[in-house]
């Protein structure tokens, strides 16, 4: 390189890095709300808003139901909390889920996935049900008492009314599974 060609390059640096810093610095300025209102490009009405205003919240499961509501009104069940694994489903269109029996409504049933789960709910007047491939408990409430019961693999077991000596209406509250 030539040294006449070694003034123009360092001029040409020089801009650059000049440029450069300027708009850092005006950057700057602007994160940190430094430019007066209209300082930036635009019409030179708009005021300066922190971005982190317009992003959005945060995604917190609460563990409610979705759907919740229409279930409710379509099939008077009361479907409160569960972690996913246990979904209520029409018992036509398959087979293998929990089914659960009582008075007040038709066959109710659950799909069951992964290695465990559990859903709190209420269906009253529940006197029997069937279980599938997992492990299952079930509480049911009656007056103020709170019943366990085990529910066999496949099979149908008596529960609430159908296993009390009183034969009182027992109101099935949550279920529980696992592998």
């Amino acid at each position: 390189m030539s040294n006449a060609a070694e003034p123009r390059r360092n001029r040409t640096v020089a801009r650059v890095l000049g440029g450069a810093a300027a708009a850092g610095a005006l950057a700057w300025f602007a994160l940190a709300g430094g430019l007066p209102a209209g300082a930036g490009a635009g019409t030179g009405s708009e005021a300066a808003v922190p971005v982190a205003d317009e992003a959005p919240g945060y995604a917190v499961e609460d563990f409610n139901y979705p759907g919740a509501d229409k279930i409710l009104a379509e099939k008077n069940i009361v479907l409160k909390r569960g972690d996913g694994h246990i979904t209520y489903v029409d018992c036509a269109s398959g087979t293998g889920f929990l089914e659960v029996m009582a008075r007040r409504n038709d066959k109710v049933c659950f799909k069951v996935v992964g290695d465990s789960g559990w859903l709190t709910m209420e269906i009253p007047a529940v006197y029997i049900i069937k279980g599938n491939d997992y492990a299952t408990e079930v509480d049911l409430t009656v007056d103020s008492e709170k019943k366990t019961y085990e529910i066999g693999k496949n099979t149908w077991t008596p529960v609430g009314e159908s296993a009390d000596e009183q034969g009182r209406e027992h109101l099935l509250v949550e279920i529980r599974t696992s592998k």
